[in-house]
């Protein structure tokens, strides 16, 4: 599973890969205690971003691959 982030008129920016077999690999520039993600089995995954500012603004994507 994979989470972007479209911040207003630019293109998607990958946050976060997460899968069930192992640890959630970031990005640079973001972090765990900002984009907290829950992967409880493979058809099911959960991002809550923490303590908002203008700078989360945008559209928020995930998407899913079977590799």
């Amino acid at each position: 599973m994979f989470w972007y982030q479209q911040p207003p008129r630019n293109g998607l920016k990958l946050i976060v890969s997460s899968s069930t077999w192992s640890h959630n690999s970031y990005e640079d520039g973001y972090s765990e205690a900002k984009f907290e993600v829950n992967r409880q089995n493979t058809n099911y995954s959960l991002m809550t971003i923490k303590n908002l500012t203008p700078m989360d603004e945008g559209t928020y994507f995930c998407a899913a691959s079977d590799h």
